[in-house]
């Protein structure tokens, strides 16, 4: 997997991007030891960016304090609140899937991304899907629906099979 492979892990709160780098050699292992196409060493994921959305942390009542506004039936004199079709904490939600789904766009748009492996909540991921476009989809290797996203690297790398990263697949 080459620089141009990314590894995204989201979830409503935020989002890194990853690649991979191969491990470090261990002191154990022969300085003159040559790996075989079929028996790469692992890599490790080197996170490349952090995408912030602390929005996503906030309950719905913080988001939108104000109180819904109101409005006269359309016959008679009565008055309605109104109420929004998407609550708050949900659109906030959209709004950053889109910045995620922009940001890998410009990214494959400008060569730097091929392929794309996806780990993120599975809501996120749901809305994830609905805004990528379709060069976009094309570029997605796998999806895992996974939170993963408080863990580090170490962490993220052992819920994900040991094939993405290169090691034996046999244990």
């Amino acid at each position: 997997m080459s620089a141009k492979n990314w590894i995204i892990v989201a979830n409503n709160s935020g989002a890194k991007i990853f690649t991979l780098a191969p491990a470090a050699s261990r002191r154990k292992d022969p300085p003159a030891l040559q790996y075989s196409a079929g028996k790469l060493p692992p890599s490790e994921l080197v996170e490349q960016e952090t995408l912030e959305h602390p929005e996503g942390r906030m309950k719905a009542q913080a988001i939108d304090a104000d109180r819904p506004g109101r409005s006269f039936q359309s016959s008679g004199m009565k008055r309605h609140g109104m109420t929004r079709e998407v609550d708050a904490k949900t659109q906030e939600t959209m709004t950053f899937a889109r910045q995620v789904a922009e940001r890998l766009e410009n990214a494959r748009r400008q060569g730097e991304v091929e392929r794309v492996i996806l780990v993120a909540a599975p809501q996120f991921l749901g809305l994830l899907r609905q805004t990528f476009g379709a060069d976009l989809r094309r570029i997605i290797d796998q999806e895992f629906n996974l939170d993963l996203l408080q863990m580090n690297p170490q962490e993220i790398r052992a819920h994900l099979p040991e094939a993405l990263f290169g090691a034996a697949t046999s244990r």
